[in-house]
């Protein structure tokens, strides 16, 4: 990975999120998918895996498409058409599927038990950036939400019965925060 790349990368992941801010802090959403992407290095993610991380959310929080983030990640020119399709299978594999528009007659903690389920097949690789994304939202909610905490870190800990196949060390760290 190179230092372009990766400012590249992070420069995607910002005009994408927009204007859109963090819940508790109003801080930019990027620093969020900053922060999951350095823990994601810091546990030895490949390069795709860190590039994944900073767009984790942009299928499920902003209108871009899968057709469109290939486009972006083509056109910075950072990387090969198989990098690039590495890095939106995993953006994929990451993205909600068992969300209220998709399943309307679905209860919260039903759809969060599908999720879970949906969770624990996932690639290793997905389940190590979605390891760093389960600690870094889990720190903001327990620091400014410790009602919802209670409910969030339940939730969490039941991803965790599914999903355990991502790097080892990331995931006792989660085990021990939830």
């Amino acid at each position: 990975m190179t230092r372009n790349s990766l400012r590249k990368i992070e420069e995607l992941a910002t005009e994408l999120h927009g204007n859109q801010k963090r819940k508790y802090s109003g801080d930019p959403y990027v620093t969020h998918t900053i922060r999951v992407a350095n823990t994601v290095k810091t546990y030895g993610g490949d390069d795709a895996m860190i590039y994944a991380a900073l767009l984790h959310d942009v299928l499920e929080d902003t209108p871009t498409t899968e057709s469109d983030l290939i486009s972006l990640l083509i056109n910075t020119k950072e990387l090969n058409l198989s990098e690039v399709q590495d890095v939106v299978s995993l953006v994929k594999e990451l993205t909600d599927v068992y969300t209220t528009d998709n399943y309307p007659g679905t209860n919260r903690k039903g759809r969060k038990e599908l999720e879970a389920i949906r969770l624990g097949k996932i690639s290793p690789r997905a389940q190590t950036i979605k390891y760093a994304d389960l600690l870094d939202n889990s720190e903001d909610i327990l620091k400014n939400d410790p009602k919802f905490a209670e409910v969030y870190l339940k939730e969490k800990r039941d991803i965790l019965k599914y999903m355990d196949r991502g790097n080892t060390s990331l995931y006792k760290k989660c085990l021990e925060s939830l």
